[in-house]
């Protein structure tokens, strides 16, 4: 389903052309540092531990493997500068409308107000009308990212839900 995106993907942002192409699994380490970049995931456990690799590598084989994810890096000049995952969500509400669920967006702090980020949305959003036929296109992000809901917001995005999470006790097997 997602296989449909063009990619890799030129985006311009205002300090430079970036690619966006989806992740492999040489990618796998860079992905990891991007999520223990940021405060809040590393306050998480996102801190790119060795013995974490293996889940992180097991969750973005699944991911590769899911025919209604994308998990997508962006690189600038060779280097992986960003990433998220898109997850295309068929429904019944909104007369049968098909959403596109972006999650876990990263830019490296180096690259933070560079432009990268709002290129990479604005491809994103447009590319959810082109290539995937999402009538919606929306995102959580925890309530501690209040720099990230002032990006948000001044891209065109709306708060209009709450959010609910349940954590749930996995097995001793450590199964994800």
């Amino acid at each position: 389903m997602i296989d449909r995106l063009n990619l890799p993907a030129s985006i311009g942002a205002r300090d430079a052309n970036v690619l966006v192409r989806r992740a492999t699994r040489d990618d796998l380490q860079a992905i990891i540092e991007l999520l223990s970049d940021d405060p809040i995931s590393s306050g998480r456990g996102d801190v790119a531990n060795d013995e974490d690799r293996p889940a992180y590598a097991a969750a973005l084989t699944r991911i590769i493997h899911d025919p209604g994810n994308e998990l997508l890096v962006v690189n600038r000049d060779e280097a992986i500068v960003g990433t998220l995952q898109l997850t295309v969500i068929p429904g019944m509400a909104r007369r049968g409308s098909t959403r596109l669920l972006i999650e876990a967006v990263r830019i490296a702090s180096a690259a933070r107000s560079s432009g990268i980020g709002s290129a990479l949305m604005h491809w994103v959003v447009e590319r959810a009308a082109i290539d995937l036929d999402a009538a919606l296109v929306q995102l959580t992000s925890d309530a501690a990212r209040e720099d990230a809901h002032r990006f948000y917001r001044r891209l065109g995005f709306v708060d209009s839900h709450v959010g609910f999470k349940f954590h749930v006790t996995l097995p001793a097997s450590g199964a994800r």
